[in-house]
């Protein structure tokens, strides 16, 4: 069998960003490392990655885009047996490990380039709603009508990553029980409020 152009260009992609993997593990190349830099710790050419990538802020977007939908499916067999409560403590603990600072750290780097360049990033952006998903079906799993579930999830998923964001900006400052704080916020908005009486 022949493959097309774009066929053999998407598998010598994909086996460029398996090497990415293997060479960095959990982490991220820093945004301070030239393109050439990381070209040579994975034995390639910087021609080749940005052929394939466009740019270190491309390999970036790409690794963390991978790193993310490998954690989401660990994520998500989780997800099968817990209650809403449980995945956003699991979310938690993914992402606050020291090992992941580098990854968070990433994660808002091209965050902050998408906002910027969201045609660019297309592919990126539409990976990082995963999370909201998967918390927007246990939500309704647990009785919250579709789109009070959905509410309930984006705020959810937007209070961890403000705190990860306080996080990486000024360490140790985060509260101590924030996931508590970010389960009560989600109960607080999904209790009905009685009348008052007169």
């Amino acid at each position: 069998m022949i493959l097309s152009i774009s066929e053999r260009a998407g598998s010598a992609r994909e086996r460029l960003l398996a090497r990415l993997l293997d060479a960095f593990g959990a982490a991220l190349p820093p945004p301070e490392m030239s393109l050439r830099e990381v070209a040579a710790r994975i034995g390639t050419s910087h021609a080749l990655l940005r052929y394939h990538f466009g740019s270190l802020s491309g390999v970036l977007a790409a690794m963390l885009k991978a790193q993310r939908s490998r954690d989401n499916k660990a994520l998500l067999e989780a997800a099968r047996q817990s209650t809403f409560d449980d995945f956003v403590v699991a979310i938690w603990r993914t992402y606050t490990r020291p090992e992941q600072l580098s990854r968070v750290r990433g994660f808002f780097y091209v965050v902050g380039l998408a906002t910027y360049d969201s045609e660019g990033f297309r592919e990126f952006i539409e990976s990082i709603d995963d999370l909201t998903v998967m918390l927007s079906s246990l939500a309704e799993r647990e009785g919250l009508g579709t789109k009070e579930a959905r509410d309930a999830a984006t705020v959810t998923v937007a209070a961890i990553r403000g705190l990860l964001l306080q996080e990486v900006l000024t360490p140790g400052t985060r509260p101590e029980d924030a996931v508590a704080l970010i389960l009560r916020i989600r109960k607080d908005r999904s209790v009905p409020r009685s009348r008052p009486e007169r």
